[in-house]
């Protein structure tokens, strides 16, 4: 069996996925502070934003203005969101080098997300991969609604496995289990991860994407931890969910990870205090307090008994 891996990389999605379906607008400088908050922090890997169609997403409507901003450095990569290839082609023109593409496990979530099947996803996906392949980038994909479908309920692990392993086949660099609505328990992830591996997919090329909808994403980390899964998605502050998603609350908070990765011993790079100044910048700009649980009581020093940053 799989033991816990000594490092783990923690991909921010804040920027993006964090902000995506919050109502109240964000600067481009203020998203730009944010995301140099990140990086001083420690945070290696931040999908900065998604080149939809502005109407579907318009809190994204920027990203043209904003990646070219991007405070680059070879020890950072900032993926972007793309729905097809007129996404890559703006993609490209702003200067981007890294992307994920995203499909789901049901046709009827993903008809809503994207106006396709789940095969026509894939179908629109494979020039886009080939294109960023040919082109030297690191390519991500997501399969969302790994867990259940707000729509039609349950979802066969198995069918997730094969989508997985068709994007692999597609010639993603990286395949993302997503549960959108927060519906998984652990089992559920250690069953899917041993299927998925079945198929030929390395541990080292899976993630995970955990929402609290129903607090159960710590939990959902630490059995892929136990299987030896090594990238687990977050968002500083728990921002976020999905606009198409009904009762999707945020993400997993960033520093409600780095705080368990932290007490395992498991190394990450990313340093709390600097983490948890980005969080509140984020909140504040958003006019709400925080709602993760160490962004509201903060780290805690063992030596002295009293709570961090």
């Amino acid at each position: 069996m799989p033991h816990e891996p000594r490092t783990v990389r923690i991909y921010e999605v804040g920027p993006r996925d964090g902000l995506q379906n919050e109502s109240v607008a964000v600067a481009t400088a203020d998203k730009l502070t944010f995301i140099g908050l990140l990086v001083a922090a420690g945070l290696r890997e931040i999908e900065a934003t998604s080149f939809v169609s502005p109407r579907a997403i318009p809190q994204l409507s920027d990203a043209d203005a904003l990646v070219p901003q991007l405070p680059r450095s070879a020890r950072t990569r900032y993926p972007v969101l793309v729905p097809n290839e007129r996404g890559l082609d703006r993609a490209e023109a702003a200067g981007a080098d890294a992307i994920a593409v995203f499909t789901a496990a049901s046709d009827a979530f993903t008809r809503r997300n994207i106006g396709m099947t789940v095969d026509e996803s894939l179908a629109a996906f494979r020039p886009v991969l080939r294109r960023a392949t040919n082109r030297r980038w690191w390519t991500r994909a997501y399969v969302s609604t790994a867990f259940g479908c707000p729509f039609t309920g349950r979802v066969e692990p198995a069918r997730v496995a094969a989508i997985a392993a068709a994007l692999r086949d597609l010639g993603a660099d990286e395949v993302c289990l997503g549960d959108t609505i927060g519906v998984g328990v652990p089992s559920q992830v250690r069953d899917l991860t041993g299927l998925v591996v079945e198929t030929g997919l390395g541990l080292d090329r899976l993630a995970y994407h955990f929402h609290d909808t129903r607090g159960t994403a710590l939990a959902n980390v630490m059995a892929g931890l136990e299987d030896g899964v090594g990238c687990f998605d977050a968002s500083t502050g728990g921002t976020g969910g999905c606009p198409y998603a009904p009762g999707a609350a945020g993400n997993l908070a960033t520093e409600d990870l780095v705080y368990l990765l932290d007490g395992l011993g498991i190394e990450h790079g990313v340093q709390l205090t600097a983490l948890l100044e980005a969080a509140r910048f984020i909140s504040g700009r958003l006019g709400r307090p925080l709602a993760s649980k160490v962004g509201q009581a903060g780290g805690w020093d063992p030596r002295t008994g009293s709570p961090v940053g």
